[in-house]
């Protein structure tokens, strides 16, 4: 059974140092201390996260894709490097970087890689710009933050990328950075624990009672970690439409239940219970695999979880690679 995972990160494996060609800090460096290993390090210094080699090395992560029967993954940038808070010219640069890596894995193993690449949405016009270049070089789409720089994705300055994806073809996934209350929540982890899924719901509500998916409904959008909070609280999302549509439906009067359809999410969720309760609210078709890989937080074991599942295998494949590849707009043979 085709298995896809749309939501792994990866890096290059050396990085040019950012600061020193851009006169400014902020910036992601890799320190090699030691084999097969490297410190994700902001140019201050301090330790962002320790990675192994399966996070840059294409080999690896096709040693340990076989062992866990993945086929294909999509690849996408870790969000730090997202760089949306520097300088539009100097992020297009760094964007540049990433996509041309990712779509150099993505040409030297065509059956087992799909690139997303990263846009400067701090400048719509370059991010455009960018966007028609990723699809030029062949990645498929693009992957963006919750929000940018605390804007949320309904801001009309948004608009034209958005534009440019549904004209494009490009397929768009979101992931949460920058969480709200981050700096009130340090403890116990929390901003991973609390503040991503509470970022997915903001990104998911803003596109929705912003009328982003109305405008552009050839938009192909899907949303990491099973859509954070957004499943578990639709029902008092829903309840607030209809009691204060004075306050909730002011850009747009359609339901937000309506639009489970409209949108994919990916099946991080963790809990077998949990899986059931999105399947049954977005279609076996609108989930997709997807297991943060190669991080701690994610599916250490990729499929597992939809393997565990008493579904049919009709059901168990659209959630391998049926809903996958409906969000991609690819055909399966491309990897037979």
């Amino acid at each position: 059974m085709l298995t896809i995972d749309i939501h792994t990160h990866i890096l290059p494996e050396h990085i040019p140092d950012w600061k020193k060609r851009f006169g400014y800090g902020g910036f992601i460096a890799l320190d090699h201390h030691k084999p097969c290993c490297a410190r994700m390090l902001l140019d201050t210094g301090k330790i962002f996260r320790e990675i192994q080699d399966n996070c840059w090395s294409p080999e690896r992560r096709v040693e340990e894709c076989d062992h866990h029967q993945v086929h294909v993954q999509v690849l996408s940038t870790v969000p730090v490097m997202f760089s949306y808070w520097a300088k539009p010219a100097d992020c297009l640069e760094l964007s540049k970087f990433l996509n041309d890596h990712i779509a150099g894995i993505v040409n030297k193993y065509p059956k087992r890689f799909i690139g997303l690449g990263t846009v400067p949405m701090q400048s719509p016009d370059l991010a455009v710009k960018e966007l028609e270049r990723c699809k030029k070089i062949g990645l498929v789409g693009i992957q963006i933050g919750s929000n940018i720089n605390q804007l949320n994705l309904n801001d009309p300055s948004f608009s034209s990328v958005f534009a440019a994806c549904e004209e494009l073809g490009l397929a768009v996934f979101i992931h949460p950075w920058e969480m709200m209350g981050e700096q009130e929540m340090q403890k116990y982890w929390l901003p991973w624990l609390v503040g991503m899924p509470a970022e997915t719901s903001r990104a998911i509500c803003s596109m929705i009672f912003g009328g982003v998916f109305t405008r552009y409904p050839r938009l192909r959008v899907a949303f990491a970690h099973g859509g954070g909070s957004f499943p578990a609280t639709l029902g008092r999302i829903e309840h607030g439409f209809n009691c204060r549509p004075d306050l909730v439906a002011v850009d747009n009067n359609l339901n937000p239940r309506t639009y489970t359809d409209k949108f994919w999410i990916d099946s991080l969720v963790h809990d077998p219970h949990m899986l059931d309760f999105v399947v049954n609210m977005f279609g076996p078709e609108r989930v997709a695999l997807g297991t943060d890989y190669p991080f701690p937080l994610g599916e250490l074991e990729p499929g597992s979880l939809i393997h565990s599942m008493p579904y049919t295998d009709a059901k168990k494949e659209l959630l391998l690679s049926g809903a996958a590849l409906n969000w991609l707009a690819l055909d399966k043979h491309a990897f037979q």
